[in-house]
């Protein structure tokens, strides 16, 4: 039952230590305050972090080729690697394998339409490369295997080609000259990983072999894996090098002979980080906050001190042992909810409006630029509610066992001693 007398005389011992209770309270509050700082900024960096996995399939690797490092079999060190069709199709018999694509780059050319004209990259591959690097086709379609076998000219340009030759056009249909040879425009796509942009252009490759006079050379090699775990993508990671080293006798040993990125490996390795940064971000939250806890806990200790021939008297007028713990737990619960809910409200205000400014710049970056961004560290530092509502429930009840050594201390009291306390 609201007890009015009992809230007025805690109020009014409050007021009376003004001090007292604010520094008891600022300590609760910076507590829960840095707690949300820096699990919003955990996120923050966890979010960032993990977005510049989103443009591919975090099952993928890319294999390129490099110069080999070591002699082996009578070749002498310094050998150009050099990766042709067959390779693909070799590695296209590992188990597990699930999309796979050769890439072949024709570099900068001139594209043009009309009197427009730009510099714009070109590569070539083949039709899985879209699930591989995750394009979302924002007009027509990617290309196809009959794109393939019929070496057609066909092409998929980015976004920003679209833009800057064909203003508000419809592109599909059209015929893009690249260099002196035209290209049908069959798509337009919109890339998913900042770091790429969409200022390139997509042809078959069995198209850039004939037209280029690249025969059957292949500059790297793109694929995904079914659903497996990290060491079963290791093996095939592995699998994949012993197999081209044996096919273009360069010792499996020689760490420069070939480049291998294995997405699942390093996104799993970089989640594994930032989930050691989030369990050290809680200690020192929660180190912060049990040293506000004892904080409240010293202050009640000194308030039972304070009030020790009160409590005496309270005792020989009849108060009840459990009056006197409900009293001073009354007064510990509430300094802790207050100052931490104050603390809570303004760590997470604070990492809304930061994430608040960093949206309105990054848009107003895109907007002026027509960029998407680069490779981000930081994104959306905010903290999970339920997180925060849980920190505050346990700083709560952190603080009701804070302030009932006290309490129980004061319950204990008797009233003979207490009236003769100085």
């Amino acid at each position: 039952m609201f007890d009015i007398d009992k809230w007025q005389e805690i109020l009014g011992t409050i007021k009376k230590n003004k001090l007292r209770t604010f520094l008891t309270g600022f300590a609760v509050a910076w507590g829960i305050f840095m707690l949300m700082v820096l699990l919003g900024s955990g996120n923050g960096l966890s979010n960032g972090v993990g977005s510049n996995f989103e443009g591919n399939a975090l099952n993928a690797m890319w294999i390129w080729s490099r110069e080999t490092s070591l002699p082996f079999e009578g070749f002498q060190a310094g050998r150009r690697i050099q990766f042709t069709m067959d390779d693909l199709e070799e590695i296209k018999k590992i188990d597990k394998i699930d999309y796979i694509s050769a890439r072949y780059w024709i570099g900068d050319r001139t594209y043009s339409y009309n009197n427009e004209y730009g510099n714009y990259n070109t590569q070539s591959c083949h039709p899985e490369f879209q699930q591989i690097e995750k394009f979302t086709i924002t007009q027509g379609r990617f290309l196809n295997d009959i794109d393939m076998e019929y070496d057609r000219k066909v092409m998929v340009i980015g976004e920003d080609i679209r833009k800057a030759l064909f203003k508000d056009k419809d592109p599909i249909g059209e015929f893009i000259k690249v260099g002196s040879v035209p290209f049908k425009v069959i798509g337009v796509y919109d890339e998913l990983d900042p770091r790429e942009g969409t200022r390139q252009g997509l042809i078959p490759i069995a198209t850039a072999q004939r037209l280029f006079n690249a025969g059957n050379r292949i500059h790297n090699i793109a694929l995904t894996t079914e659903d497996v775990s990290k060491t079963e993508s290791q093996a095939i990671e592995e699998e994949i090098k012993l197999l081209l080293a044996k096919r273009h006798r360069f010792d499996p040993k020689d760490q420069r002979a070939i480049g291998i990125y294995n997405s699942l490996e390093n996104y799993v390795e970089t989640m594994n980080i930032f989930k050691a940064i989030k369990m050290f971000v809680w200690l020192i939250g929660i180190g912060t906050l049990i040293a506000g806890i004892v904080g409240v806990s010293n202050i009640m200790l000194i308030v039972v001190k304070e009030r020790t021939k009160e409590i005496g008297i309270r005792k020989a007028l009849g108060a009840t042992p459990g009056s006197i713990i409900g009293l001073v737990l009354l007064e510990s619960v509430l300094i802790t909810a207050l100052a931490g809910y104050i603390g809570m409200f303004l760590g997470i205000s604070l990492m809304e409006g930061i994430n608040f400014m960093m949206e309105q710049q990054a848009q107003a970056q895109v907007g002026a630029s027509g960029d998407q961004g680069e490779f981000r560290m930081f994104m959306n530092p905010t903290v999970d509610l339920k997180i925060a509502v849980s920190a505050m429930l346990l700083l709560v009840t952190s603080g009701a066992l804070a302030g009932y050594i006290p309490a129980k201390r004061a319950a204990s009291i008797k009233p003979i001693e207490a009236l003769h306390d100085e």
